[in-house]
């Protein structure tokens, strides 16, 4: 059977400003997007070259460096698969849309379920939820930035009224006087960003890094606090009540720019130092030493990362901190401040724009009647016709299958089979589906499960933009075309929407263009884009793909062509109701799992320096070499009688990893940790649990109970 080409994947867009040979671009992987420039040889072979842009200024990790190598990729997929087997794009959308049809019709609108990615660029993610809200009618759709963002996002948007991850640029960072930095090991999961820690240091600031483990980034700190996993709030709440207690806090800031100081006072009262020490490990003499460096500093900035946030209390957490940032003043002084370390590619972006079940484009929520109102009026509908809010993407994944729950899903730029939680019921959920459908360029472990697999481009192949950590929008610009017979995510969705009978502007679609009201070109999304956010607090009206082009990105909100962007945000208030940041008072509360006799340790998960993400990308990449593995300190090694290297089998109450040992000093003796990057055997997300943040519906990744044993030979 001959694939043909896809349909509705012709593409047209500005013009490029470099050679077809060369390009100005992005890296495809963390939310740091270091500027590079690929080059296309007369072979057809594509270069990486380091660009001088202002995030990276010249520097590249090895993942951007190797980036280019997945283009021509041997185990690339060339032709849409169904059932397994190689079809042509008819044949593949003709089984699309007659399964969605079917599923509708016996189940009702929402059994078919969407689930994107927070690497998908600002025109996939708008699309997206449009797609979902105007083509399938659907109130299911959610992203695995739910898994990355969402705790932090949710304790912005409460305390200072919007989610920007940093409301500063990045260059202010190197120029602190103190740093704080909870749960981030930026040495390996940014290593340009890293510079700036490196810069921080050498005008001689003091930084302070808080990790279970001795990360790189760790031991590179002034000082480091080793907590018990699943302390951070504790901790948080700790150095509010140093600071408190020793006069510290910034009193006319409080009376004039927040409200809620008196009862987060009085909460903070109850966590004295010792307590602290008791709850956290961390010694009294550490807690007074961070309060009383973040007090002193001129300029002071807080940032957190997913290491505090991926709880069951991450909202708590990061809010503790924000009060912390609030209750010193820090929030829009100039070189100070709290933010948040996205991760994922365009975890900034993806979040903004319509991907996450309770969003529509511009941040605005789903349930307020005035942004139902507004957005409807751009895609064309009646605004009754727009679902509410749907369920949360562990809750979306978990209910798969089940009686009431979604019996088809739909899932672009994700890899839910190793980056779920509780990975091994989330892939028994996908498989009890009556159909599946993947969107990507390699058989990812999801796609290998999937009913259709459709071959979508790579970032090299089409144009579009995406938001990095600061709010920069930038621009992502094609080297060349994709490959024959691979189509686009835009042109996925455009040609289904136009089988499926919808239009963007709610008619049923009788001939000619068969696109209808989704465009499969970026530029025209994005315009469309700008119209849907104005006036929302994610306001790109005044984003234009010239304007990025010309000024090295435009950090939103940015609501007219003729204002600039807005690099600071909190200079003159927050955007409240009253113009004030709102302290809100937490309070500490164990872990949803506690270790015991059966499982006396505790599991914490995270990133490795040569691997991003599931995986999907860099394990196939020869030059990124790495494999599951498990840390564990000397002392517990040798009461097992485990050696470094040896094969270890880690269990919870949910399943099981195998996997060599790594004997380190760099980890607590009560603590494993595990890269979740990996599948089968190695899966690490086999064992972490499935308890919420009651506000964010962040599963608890960080922190579950487990016991280690060696593996009989």
């Amino acid at each position: 059977m001959t694939p043909s080409a896809p349909p509705a994947t012709r593409v047209t867009a500005l013009p490029l400003l470099e050679s077809a040979r060369e390009v100005a671009t992005h890296c495809p992987y963390c939310a740091l997007q270091c500027g590079m420039t690929l080059r296309e040889t007369p072979q057809g072979r594509v270069e990486v070259a380091a660009r001088d842009f202002p995030t990276n200024r010249g520097g590249l990790c090895q993942k951007g460096w190797t980036s280019a190598e997945l283009l021509d990729h041997p185990e690339r997929l060339t032709t849409p698969l169904v059932e397994g087997q190689p079809a042509t794009w008819d044949e593949a959308y003709d089984f699309i849309v007659d399964g969605v049809r079917r599923v509708q019709d016996a189940h009702g609108r929402d059994a078919v379920a969407v689930f994107g990615g927070g690497g998908l660029t600002n025109e996939k993610a708008y699309t997206l939820g449009k797609f979902a809200r105007v083509a399938l009618r659907t109130a299911n759709i959610d992203y695995n930035g739910r898994f990355c963002m969402s705790s932090a996002a949710a304790a912005g948007n409460r305390s200072f009224g919007i989610d920007r991850g940093l409301p500063f640029p990045m260059a202010d960072i190197a120029e602190a006087d103190t740093l704080l930095l909870i749960g981030a090991n930026v040495a390996e999961t940014m290593p340009p960003f890293a510079r700036y820690l490196t810069e921080q240091r050498q005008r001689g600031g003091t930084q302070i890094v808080v990790d279970p483990r001795a990360t790189p980034t760790a031991r590179a700190a002034t000082l480091h606090l080793q907590p018990t996993p699943g302390t951070d709030l504790a901790l948080a709440l700790g150095l509010l009540h140093i600071v408190v207690a020793e006069g510290l806090t910034d009193p006319a800031y409080l009376a004039e720019r927040t409200t809620g100081w008196d009862a987060v006072r009085k909460t903070v009262a109850g966590y004295w130092p010792a307590r602290v020490e008791l709850l956290t490990g961390v010694p009294v003499a550490d807690l007074e030493a961070t309060a009383r460096a973040l007090a002193a500093a001129d300029r002071a900035i807080i940032l957190t990362a997913r290491g505090a946030e991926q709880h069951a209390k991450g909202v708590d957490t990061v809010t503790a901190f924000i009060n912390l940032a609030l209750a010193l003043g820090l929030p829009g002084r100039p070189g100070s401040g709290y933010g948040c370390l996205t991760g994922q590619g365009n975890g900034q972006g993806g979040r903004e724009h319509g991907q996450k079940a309770d969003q529509l484009p511009g941040y605005r929520k789903i349930d307020d009647p005035a942004a139902r109102a507004h957005v409807a009026g751009v895609w064309g509908v009646d605004p009754d016709s727009i679902p509410g809010p749907g369920l949360s993407a562990y809750e979306l994944l978990d209910a798969l299958g089940q009686p009431g729950g979604p019996k088809a899903m739909l899932v672009f730029g994700s890899n839910p089979v190793v980056s779920a939680p509780r990975a091994a019921r989330i892939t028994e959920r996908l498989k009890s589906l009556d159909l599946l459908v993947v969107c990507d360029f390699f058989l990812s472990e999801t796609a290998a499960i999937a009913d259709v697999v459709l071959p979508v481009a790579q970032w090299a192949e089409e144009d579009g933009t995406m938001t990095n950590l600061e709010g920069r929008v930038l621009r992502r610009r094609a080297l060349r075309k994709p490959p024959p017979g691979i189509g686009t995510d835009l042109a996925v969705m455009a040609e289904l929407a136009s089988r499926l009978g919808r239009t963007g502007d709610g008619r049923s679609v009788t001939g000619g263009e068969r696109s209808g009201g989704f465009s499969a070109e970026p530029y025209a999304v994005f315009e469309e884009l700008r119209r849907a956010t104005a006036g929302g607090v994610a306001d790109y009206a005044g984003v234009t793909w010239e304007r990025v082009d010309a000024e090295n990105g435009v950090f939103w909100p940015c609501p007219a062509a003729d204002r600039a962007g807005t690099p600071r945000l909190f200079e003159e208030g927050f955007p409240t109701p009253d113009g004030r940041a709102r302290m809100i008072a937490v309070e500490h509360r164990p872990v949803a799992e506690e270790i015991d006799a059966e499982y006396p340790l505790y599991l914490t998960t995270g990133r490795v320096l040569a691997q991003y993400q599931s995986g999907a990308q860099t394990r196939r990449i020869a030059a990124l070499p790495g494999g599951p593995f498990v840390e564990l300190h000397p002392d517990l090694a040798e009461r097992l009688g485990i050696d470094d290297g040896d094969p270890v089998r880690v269990l919870s109450r949910r399943g099981e990893m195998t996997a060599p040992a790594r004997v380190v000093t760099t980890i607590r003796p009560d603590t494993l940790f595990a890269p979740f990057h990996y599948s089968g055997t190695g899966r690490a997300n086999s064992l972490t649990g499935d308890a919420l943040d009651p506000i964010s519906r962040m599963p608890e990744f960080k922190v579950c109970a487990v016991r280690i044993e060696p593996v009989t030979p």
